[in-house]
């Protein structure tokens, strides 16, 4: 059975305790999902962005965008396909997480695999192992640095890793540690001819989410990776010494660094916007009607019903009242007027 060799140091603990304060900030942080749509949109820029470019993928964070917006951007239709992919794959996580799967499994991994190289790899290529010897060098240098695991040997490989990762529970080894060795072990067995390190990325990610890491959905670990990729690529190689506790440190601190980011965004923005005091920490959750009014006031400073139509031109002026109606029950909307003309303003 596959059983992986580190040690639990003082700095891992340091960093999986600083992500377990900033997960327990943010789930009682009193944000509106009006933030939280924006937040997460984000993160997957974010995530689509660093994680291509991590591979070589030149496309401006910009240009990945409005890739994601549907606008033209011109370049290789290679790296267009790259965005989209990440895209797709992010977007099939956060629901497979959503389900709660008990088990992560091969065909899982190779659906993985194929969502990410889609149009970009042959098709008798996507979400099958190799069955070619390669070898991985220094995107910088052209150096091999890593010779993976013989063709052969790939299937047992990753059966026993999936054995792992399915009967190692969360009371024995820490969800955080278990999404970085994952990351690692995918990266090490290398089953696919191209490829890993996205498919190795993403589920570390989906892991985070399963263990309940998942900070709203609001972190790109991606964009830690790709802000020294060096030292990412040098991480992963000093793992393949065979103490993966070096690399364990890197990627709970990573993680660490994102999620402090966002939950000191997320209280500034709780502070901004006087929520936190304004509703003592409860939290406030909206339909997309009602954050489509909130950005329409927040853009133009109010709301009128002879604005109704424009706004939800297939809805009818009760509809749209109603969920005024609730805002204002709430606390977040407030009325200045008692006619037609009545202005619809956010609540001080």
């Amino acid at each position: 059975m596959y059983t992986p060799q580190y040690r639990i140091t003082n700095q891992i603990l340091i960093n999986i305790g600083k992500i377990e304060a900033a997960e327990e900030v943010l789930k009682n942080a009193p944000l509106l999902p009006l933030w939280e749509k924006k937040f997460k949109e984000e993160a997957i820029v974010r995530a689509v962005h660093h994680g291509t470019h991590l591979e070589g993928n030149p496309l401006s964070k910009t240009e990945a965008e409005d890739i994601l917006k549907g606008q033209k951007v011109v370049a290789r239709p290679r790296d267009i396909q790259e965005i989209i992919n990440y895209r797709r794959v992010l977007e099939y996580i956060d629901e497979e997480a959503k389900r709660k799967i008990e088990k992560i499994t091969e065909q899982l991994i190779k659906k993985l695999h194929r969502i990410l190289v889609h149009k970009i790899l042959p098709e008798e290529q996507t979400g099958e192992y190799r069955d070619k010897r390669v070898v991985v060098r220094d995107i910088l240098t052209g150096e091999v640095v890593f010779r993976p695991p013989d063709p052969l040997e790939v299937p047992f490989l990753m059966r026993e890793f999936v054995y792992w990762l399915n009967h190692t529970s969360s009371n024995e080894i820490h969800p955080v540690l278990k999404a970085g060795i994952a990351h690692y072990e995918l990266v090490r067995i290398h089953p696919f001819i191209d490829g890993n390190g996205r498919v190795a990325r993403v589920l570390a990610t989906l892991i985070l989410f399963l263990g309940g890491y998942d900070i709203r959905r609001f972190f790109s670990l991606e964009e830690y990776y790709d802000r020294d990729a060096v030292a990412y690529y040098e991480s992963l190689k000093q793992a393949g010494k065979g103490d993966l506790t070096p690399w364990l440190e890197y990627f709970t601190y990573g993680a660490a660094v994102e999620f402090e980011r966002i939950k000191n965004k997320v209280l500034k923005l709780s502070r901004d916007v006087k929520l936190k005091r304004k509703f003592g920490g409860k939290q406030i959750f909206l339909t997309e009607r009602q954050i489509k009014i909130l950005e329409h006031i927040q853009e133009v400073g109010y709301l009128q019903n002879k604005m109704f139509a424009q706004l939800f031109p297939d809805l009818s002026e009760d509809t749209v009242l109603r969920d005024i109606k609730d805002l204002i029950e709430k606390g977040v909307l407030k009325k200045m007027g008692k006619t037609k003309s009545a202005r619809y303003v956010l609540a001080e």
